[in-house]
């Protein structure tokens, strides 16, 4: 009997004893469990990342709604500042128009009173000039004659 022989044998019965023990049902149990546990762990990373994606879906439609939200409000802002700079040209304008309004009547009336202040002038030298040229021509017998007329001339006409 050879060495390898006893080799063969002590091998046998190692197997033997280990399968006794039930070592390759242990073994088996420990990959199956292990297989199990890679399972679960690829089903939790599976379900991690459809709620990732779930959540990047979500947050992409939030900043989408979120720029059309800042779109509108600065169309609406723009519209309003278009509206604020019409409304203030208007006014304006009107104030302009106003004022030169205001401007041409104060002309206007600064020239009736002008023409008014002219007329009274020339109305106070012709009485002067009259009063001096009848005064040289008239003496007191036809200036008492004139007198009496114009009184009577005012009687007739007052009654």
């Amino acid at each position: 009997m050879d060495a390898t022989f006893f080799a063969f044998v002590g091998l046998v019965i190692f197997l033997g004893i280990l399968a006794y023990v039930k070592v390759p049902e242990m073994l088996t149990g420990a990959l199956d469990k292990r297989a199990n546990q890679i399972r679960n762990e690829l089903e939790q990373a599976k379900k991690l990342r459809e709620e990732a994606q779930q959540l990047l879906a979500e947050y992409q439609r939030k900043r989408k709604e979120a720029e059309t939200e800042a779109a509108s409000i600065l169309s609406a802002a723009e519209r309003e500042a278009a509206v604020l700079r019409e409304d203030a040209k208007a006014k304006t304008e009107e104030y302009v128009n106003r004022r030169t309004a205001m401007a041409e009547l104060k002309i206007s009336q600064a020239e009736t009173d002008a023409i008014n202040e002219v007329r009274a002038s020339a109305v106070d030298l012709a009485l002067v000039a009259a009063e001096r040229l009848i005064g040289s021509k008239v003496d007191g017998k036809v200036s008492n004659d004139l007198f009496q007329a114009s009184l009577g001339d005012l009687k007739t006409r007052l009654n």
